[in-house]
C-alpha cells in the first residue's frame, strides 16, 4: 500500500510539472472541458486588447494590418466610454489612425440602447473591417450596446474576419466579466455592471495594471470566480487574440491570474513562475494558450 502511494505521488508530481495539456481539464477550480467553448477568443477575426496609456507603433500596425491595411481598412471608432464632452468630440485614436494612412473612418456613438438597436445606427458596422473602442468607463459601453443590434453587428464583424480593438475601458468591455464596472467608481472590482460584450469567453480584463499599482487586485476576483482567467494588462501593452491563442505586443507586461496558480502556486515549475507567487507576467513576443491556460512560447533571453 505504501509503495502504491509513493507511485501515485510521483505520478501527480510529474503531471503537475508538465501541466501544459491536461491540467485545465482536470482541475476542479475551472470549468470542465465539456463546458468550455470550442474557442475562447473569436473563431474568425481578432481582438487587440490594450491596457491603456501611450499605444506603441507595433500595436497600431498590427491592428491596421488585421483590419486589411491602410488602403482598404474601414474602421469604426466608438467613443461612448468617455464623458459626454469627450464622446461627442473627435478622439485622438481617430486622428492617429488617419495619420497612419487609414482613410475610411467613421465615428459612431449613442448613449441610448434603443438607438443602438436600429438599422440606421448599425449601417456603418456592416461595412467595417475594424472597430476601435476608446477608453473611459466601460459601464457606459455596456449600458449603450449590450444585447442590442449593434452588439450583434460587433460579433458579425468578427465572424467575417474583422478585428475589434480597444484601450483601457475599451479593453475590459471585450471580456465576458467586467471588473471596475461600478457606476460609483472604478476602485470597486465587482460592482453593479459585470457583464461584458464577451468577445473573449470566461475571461476578465484589468488595465493600467503596473502603472496604477493594481497588480494584486484581480486575485480576489479570481478566487470568487475561479472559472475566469484574469488578464492584467499594463499601459502601452496589448494582447492580440485569435481563436485560442494570444500574443503579447508593446512595451510592458501582461499578468496571468489563474485559480490554479492562486490556490497552489508552489506546484508550478520554475521558469513559468519563478517567484512562486499567485500570478506571473508575460512580455512582448510571448504567446499563451487560452484553452489550456499555459504559456506556449517564451520571449527571447535578454543579453546582460
Amino acid at each position: 500500500m505504501k509503495k502504491q502511494l509513493l507511485i501515485i505521488g510521483f505520478l501527480l508530481s510529474v503531471g503537475l510539472s508538465g501541466r501544459a495539456q491536461s491540467s485545465a481539464a482536470q482541475s476542479s477550480t475551472v470549468q470542465s472541458s465539456a463546458a468550455q467553448p470550442k474557442f475562447v477568443g473569436p473563431e474568425k477575426g481578432a481582438l487587440v486588447i490594450v491596457g491603456g496609456g501611450a499605444i506603441t507603433p507595433d500595436i497600431w500596425n498590427r491592428f491596421i494590418e488585421l483590419a486589411g491595411g491602410p488602403a482598404t481598412a474601414n474602421i469604426v471608432v466608438i467613443p461612448t466610454a468617455g464623458e459626454d464632452s469627450a464622446a461627442n468630440s473627435t478622439p485622438r485614436e481617430y486622428e492617429t489612425l488617419r495619420k497612419l494612412g487609414v482613410t475610411k473612418l467613421t465615428l459612431l456613438h449613442t448613449r441610448d440602447p434603443k438607438v443602438a438597436n436600429t438599422e440606421a445606427f448599425v449601417a456603418p458596422l456592416k461595412q467595417a473591417t475594424g472597430i476601435w473602442f476608446v477608453g473611459g468607463r466601460h459601464w457606459r459601453l455596456a449600458d449603450s450596446y449590450l444585447n442590442t443590434l449593434a452588439h450583434r453587428q460587433f460579433n458579425a464583424l468578427l465572424a467575417r474576419g474583422g478585428v475589434i480593438g480597444g484601450t483601457s475601458a475599451g479593453a475590459t468591455i471585450q471580456g465576458s466579466f467586467m471588473v471596475r464596472g461600478d457606476t460609483k467608481g472604478n476602485a470597486i472590482m465587482i460592482g453593479d455592471h459585470t457583464q461584458g460584450l464577451d468577445f473573449i469567453h470566461n475571461v476578465t480584463i484589468d488595465q493600467h495594471v503596473m502603472r496604477r499599482n493594481r497588480q494584486f487586485d484581480l486575485i480576489e476576483v479570481i478566487k470568487a470566480r475561479p472559472e475566469l482567467l484574469g488578464l492584467g494588462i499594463d499601459e502601452g501593452t496589448a494582447v492580440v487574440v485569435q481563436q485560442n491563442t494570444f500574443e503579447v505586443l508593446g512595451a510592458s507586461y501582461v499578468g496571468i491570474y489563474d485559480a490554479r496558480q492562486i490556490a497552489s502556486s508552489a506546484q508550478y515549475p520554475s521558469g513559468q513562475n519563478s517567484t512562486g507567487g499567485p500570478f506571473y507576467y508575460l512580455s512582448k513576443g510571448q504567446k499563451f494558450d487560452l484553452q489550456t491556460r499555459t504559456v506556449i512560447a517564451r520571449a527571447p533571453q535578454r543579453s546582460n
